[in-house]
């Protein structure tokens, strides 16, 4: 006995909840590297005002509806 999804040649699509939590963790962990990554640099280069930790989050954030719409693009 076997699938149909097996016996036509395609394959199975992945659950739409996996996907669209997947594309939300995968902004989240962009989006958080750009404010830890802008921290860093803020320590490191002494700066009175956090100017990396803003810059960064706010590309961090372009970066992330990127990936995001292209991925949803994709299929």
């Amino acid at each position: 006995m076997q699938d149909s999804d097996k016996s036509n040649g395609k394959k199975k699509q992945p659950n739409a909840f996996i996907k669209y939590s997947s594309i939300a963790t995968q902004m989240a962990v962009i989006i958080v590297a750009g404010a830890l990554g802008g921290m860093q640099l803020d320590k490191y280069a002494k700066t009175e005002k956090p100017w990396f930790t803003g810059g960064l989050t706010i590309l961090a954030v372009f970066l992330s509806m990127y990936v995001a719409i292209k991925d949803l693009l994709k299929g």
